[in-house]
């Protein structure tokens, strides 16, 4: 099994695209001598499930047919395991609304995915750990807080079915909602917390969030380190005149914005907070941030 691939197909992936061009895909991918099996995930988490049943059966390569969401999962579900210890490769045929990691690497989508796994193309990142109140979520994007969050989540349960569009719809209503909000941290070998008021809080394994918002302009998931932005209480119409510079990374040079890389980060918060992890919302209680460095092999 070890030589082989699980492409692990979400067929709801943009909007119900991934259904339908998986089966071509894949076939090419078996036409050019590329070993693969293929199963389709039935419901949201059931690709968690998939991804570490087959690392019990043997499989060591994994793709993820479909967006963030569905490497997400397999991630989860390999490196959730009690005992996982042999290395993992991953690779993408990005079919999803953002496919927002794969942006660090190219603009040229599933045909440079495709490219790299003929080629054997692939490089060690990263992977992000968030301990909880109640569990461990792994992520090789971004974890971020605040009003990146919120947009998210509001994207996610009123406006998915339209998109990228549906994500400016969120921009632009929370923007109307807008909060400023602390979130009591520290980082590495602080000895105080910081309690400031922000605006959002992303801690970055990758530059993309949102399909083409590039929030953190100089994260590397290759250095061991977690890229903090922190963008502080920015009001309604300096946010709207700031909202452009997200897509171009330039918002990093306003001067409530800062930028740093840490290993480890730690919270003090008693209430349960939306937090987007790798462009799904969860709602918990935080603890802790940390860095696997080079944990993972991926495709790109």
């Amino acid at each position: 099994m070890k030589d082989k691939f699980l492409a692990i197909v979400n067929p709801a992936a943009g909007g119900g695209r991934s259904a339908k061009l998986a089966g071509a895909q894949l076939a090419r991918l078996k036409e050019k001598g590329l070993r693969v099996d293929a199963i389709a995930s039935m419901a949201p988490g059931h690709a968690v499930q998939l991804a570490r049943e087959a690392y019990d059966q043997g499989y060591r390569r994994f793709l993820a047919v479909g967006g963030d969401g569905t490497a997400h999962e397999i991630i989860n579900g390999i490196f959730s395991r009690e005992g996982q210890t042999d290395r993992v490769e991953l690779g993408f045929l990005p079919m999803g609304t953002g496919n927002s990691f794969l942006r660090d690497f190219t603009d040229k989508g599933a045909e440079s995915s495709v490219e790299a796994l003929l080629a054997g193309r692939k490089r060690c990142v990263d992977v992000l750990r968030l301990c909880h109140a109640t569990g461990i979520i792994y992520s090789f994007n971004l974890l971020s807080v605040g009003f990146t969050a919120d947009v998210g989540a509001l994207a996610n349960r009123r406006f998915k079915a339209f998109g990228h569009l549906g994500y400016l719809l969120g921009v632009f209503v929370r923007v109307l909602q807008l909060k400023r909000r602390a979130f009591k941290l520290r980082c590495d070998d602080e000895t105080s917390w910081d309690d400031r008021r922000c605006l959002f809080l992303t801690f970055n394994n990758s530059k993309f969030t949102g399909g083409t918002m590039m929030i953190a302009p100089t994260a590397d998931p290759s250095s061991g380190c977690i890229e903090f932005v922190r963008w502080g209480p920015i009001g309604r119409l300096g946010l709207l005149k700031m909202l452009p510079r997200l897509y171009d990374g330039t918002h990093t040079q306003h001067p409530l914005s800062e930028t740093r890389r840490v290993k480890r980060v730690q919270f003090a918060l008693d209430e349960p907070v939306d937090v987007m992890i790798d462009g799904e919302i969860v709602t918990v209680i935080l603890r802790g941030i940390d860095v696997l460095p080079g944990a993972m092999d991926v495709y790109v």
